[in-house]
């Protein structure tokens, strides 16, 4: 983890060059102990774009960010490639025997990280070159060479004696090999990409009231998001003065995932500050003609008791026709059930009916017929 966060660290430090300069820089990782990872790997970086990658397996430098039909930059000889990466390795694994057996390292695992980036200033003359190694995710020593000049600053307590014949050699090294190398990489590099690191997307800004509860205000937001390049100024004004940074929060550069940039400040405050004074995110970026300000209207929210009132309101009507509801439908059982119920009483009788007059009609025909007597008929006559 803390090889993690220490090469994120070192990412991100050509982002503190000023905003029309451009650097190129080698973040390199040594591993030593067995891992699945390569001992040496090397990504190279044009400002904050990863243009290549190498390391000790492959043994080539990829080239990365390209379109589809090209392949290479033909910036960087492969031998030269080869023969950077022997001296790399060579000089780290130096710094490894020098740190298990003096400074009594012995973890089985030990990874080291470098920094070299140089850099051309906003009119294009040659800036400092760089140099910063790391262990265990904390820089040891670090070395500036510019204008002829050799600083070197470490932790390791070396005598002068020690040090004056290594810094003599690294200084006639930096003067005629390595300095002069990497400016004129770096200017073949922005030929090859200027499309790329000219390209400028303006930010989106805005000034945000966040509150913290019912009771109270947290603060005021200022958000930047969505700009390219990422070298930006943020600042947060109170009646057009900045605020001071040590009641500032945030302020941290941070990617996006397409390639632009983030960055946010915070300003806790209370309601009260909110109402006396006037507050303004002001931004200048390179893809700004002037610089961006954003007001910030106050705005003291709805009251508390009339938002629990329209609350309170609504969950009554939602009763009230949750009842209503289940009225209905108890009633629509109810006649639904006596509805069946009469049906099938009026079936039954009018079958008990029937069988009732079939049994009848047996009986009749069961029983005797008495005789019929005949009666005789007298003729009478009438006369008149």
């Amino acid at each position: 983890m803390e090889g993690i966060r220490a090469l994120l660290f070192v990412l991100f430090l050509p982002a503190a060059v000023s905003a029309g300069s451009h650097s190129l820089a080698m973040v390199i990782t040594y591993i030593k102990g067995e891992t699945p990872f390569p001992e040496l790997s090397l990504t190279l970086m044009l400002d904050d774009l990863t243009i290549g990658y190498f390391d000790s397996k492959m043994k080539t430098l990829f080239p990365r960010g390209l379109v589809k039909e090209q392949e290479d930059d033909g910036v960087i000889d492969p031998d030269h490639v080869k023969t950077i990466s022997s001296f790399l390795l060579a000089d780290l694994n130096r710094r490894h025997l020098f740190i298990s057996n003096e400074l009594n390292y012995t973890e089985s695992i030990q990874v080291q990280q470098k920094l070299v980036a140089c850099e051309l200033l906003d009119n294009d003359q040659p800036g400092p070159l760089i140099t910063k190694n790391a262990i265990r995710g904390t820089t040891r020593d670090e070395m500036s060479f510019h204008e002829h000049k050799l600083t070197y600053k470490n932790v390791f307590n070396y005598t002068a004696e020690r040090l004056k014949p290594l810094l003599e050699l690294t200084r006639w090294r930096h003067e005629h090999i390595y300095y002069p190398v990497c400016i004129k990489t770096l200017r073949e590099y922005l030929k090859k990409r200027m499309n790329q690191v000219k390209r400028k997307v303006k930010p989106r800004v805005r000034l945000i009231q966040k509150r913290h509860s019912v009771s109270g205000w947290d603060g005021v937001t200022c958000l930047a998001t969505g700009f390219y390049p990422r070298h930006i100024n943020l600042t947060i004004l109170r009646d057009g003065q900045p605020v001071p940074d040590h009641l500032i929060t945030g302020g941290d550069l941070l990617p996006n995932v397409d390639g632009t940039y983030q960055m946010k400040k915070n300003l806790e405050l209370s309601e009260e500050e909110l109402k006396k004074h006037s507050y303004t995110c002001t931004v200048t970026h390179l893809s700004l003609d002037n610089k961006l300000d954003i007001h910030l209207d106050f705005d003291p929210g709805e009251p508390i008791g009339p938002i629990l009132g329209s609350v309170f309101a609504a969950l009554v009507l939602v009763c009230v026709t949750v009842a209503v509801i289940w009225m209905i439908c108890r009633r629509k059982q109810r006649a639904s059930s006596m509805g069946g119920y009469s049906s099938a009483s009026t079936t039954e009788k009018s079958e008990t009916s029937l069988d009732t007059t079939k049994k009848l009609r047996q009986r009749l025909k069961r029983r005797p017929r008495a005789p019929i007597k005949e009666t005789k008929t007298k003729n009478v006559q009438f006369s008149l």
